[in-house]
């Protein structure tokens, strides 16, 4: 990871700074909360970021017997206000609100927080909160870049932190039954898997740079992204059309559909062994910077290809074929050729996988039993790693070799520095 150290900022300055200056990581306590969750303990949790599936992760922990919707946290003065309306109609009392993360994760009273940012604000407060001894609930994709998957990582590992990654089709049963099935080889040798993500969504055409909101701190905002005027196509849903923020639908639903490739395969500490180019499309008039469609063929060490089509017109979702069958598994839909396949029958050394059936109430059940959740951190890191690793072979037009085990593309420069990015200073992420 290129990283630049940060300035000294006492805390009265970073209290009362608004301006979003970076805070070397080195400032929070790398200790636990004396704390421990028993079986009546409510887990007291902060929100970073609530717009849009913020708010729908907000929502469902309104009303949870076990967890305590306990601070908010936004850079938009307006979506924090709404949010914070939200809570005190549906849980009768407000809560503290913040417009610096580093605000929640210095409280001593928040054991945990649930970060719903665009993509480029994932790594920095993941690894602040370990630091700070809370425990992490982070959406996906959970990186922008491979570097900062590692980084997360370490992080939760080296300060005890359960970190858990949205990748929610891991709590649903469809998705579950369809990877047990290939795990225990029901659908016979596994020949080929096929991916089919949606095309962009992004809603032309493009508009001039303007003025940011005088709700919207537009510098903090951008954070350790490079410096770039405002324009209202490149915030809030769209951010992820935009290489400094996102990584477009590969990430965004490849995300998804790849995680449970990785899980169906046996792959959560792994992934493939390289990625071969098939082709890539770009907007004609550049409204946005990711591919319109794209096509690559991930390969694995035991000759298990998997290519990810996207925005080629394929159903969403994932079709697993074999010498004995195929299934396909999309949300709310999962089906076999034959069709009884899916029943097994299975013998007594049958792979049986975790059951989850909610992904938030996993996370708080992990963060009191101090265990692993079912899309651990490391989980995430490695299944974006492989959204991360077709995008570079998109980028540049080319295949690439992965190295699992290393982390790195061999003998290739130009797509091996595509791994990480540099932070604009004064952010930078001391893992």
């Amino acid at each position: 990871m290129n990283t630049k150290g940060s300035p000294a900022i006492s805390r009265r300055r970073f209290l009362g700074d608004g301006a979003g200056l970076g805070l070397a990581a080195a400032a929070f306590p790398a200790v636990v909360p004396s704390r421990a969750f028993g079986a009546v303990d409510r887990v007291r949790v902060g929100f970073i970021g609530v717009r849009n599936q913020g708010t729908n992760n907000l929502k469902a922990f309104l009303g949870r017997r076990d967890a305590q919707v306990a601070g908010l946290c936004d850079v938009d003065r307006d979506v924090l206000a709404g949010a914070s309306s939200l809570v005190a109609e549906r849980a009768g009392s407000s809560c503290p609100t913040h417009h610096d993360y580093r605000e929640l994760l210095d409280r001593p009273d928040i054991d945990a927080v649930l970060i719903t940012t665009p993509d480029h604000w994932h790594a920095l407060p993941t690894v602040h909160a370990c630091q700070a001894g809370k425990d992490v609930y982070c959406e996906k994709p959970l990186s922008l870049t491979v570097a900062e998957g590692r980084a997360m990582a370490d992080a939760a590992r080296t300060h005890d932190r359960v970190v858990q990654t949205g990748s929610q089709q891991r709590s649903s049963p469809e998705f579950r039954r369809a990877a047990e099935a290939v795990r225990n080889g029901r659908i016979g040798t596994v020949q080929e898997i096929v991916v089919g993500l949606p095309g962009v969504n992004f809603e032309g055409p493009a508009v001039a740079d303007e003025a940011p909101p005088a709700a919207l701190d537009y510098p903090f905002w951008l954070g350790p992204a490079p410096s770039r005027p405002y324009n209202p196509k490149q915030v809030h849903y769209n951010f992820r059309f935009f290489w400094p923020y996102s990584g477009g639908q590969m990430t965004n639903w490849g995300a998804h559909h790849l995680d449970i490739v990785q899980w169906a395969l046996g792959r959560d500490e792994s992934g493939p062994t390289g990625v071969e180019f098939v082709d890539a499309a770009f907007h004609p008039q550049g409204w946005y910077e990711v591919p319109t469609t794209s096509e690559v063929v991930y390969s694995y060490d035991d000759g298990i290809t998997v290519r990810c089509r996207q925005g080629k017109g394929d159903p969403n979702g994932i079709r697993f074929a074999g010498s004995g069958g195929t299934i396909f598994v999309s949300r709310g839909k999962l089906r076999s050729e034959p069709g009884d396949l899916l029943d097994g029958p299975d013998g007594p050394d049958a792979v049986r996988l975790e059951e989850s059936p909610d992904h938030h109430q996993n996370w708080i059940d992990c963060i009191k039993e101090r265990r692993r959740p079912i899309c651990d951190v490391e989980v995430g890191h490695r299944s974006a790693t492989v959204c991360h690793l077709g995008n570079i072979a998109a980028r540049l037009g080319r295949s690439i070799r992965w190295d699992p085990s290393r982390e790195a593309i061999p003998g290739d420069e130009d797509a091996s520095a595509m791994l990480s990015r540099p932070y604009r200073e004064p952010w930078s992420l001391d893992a």
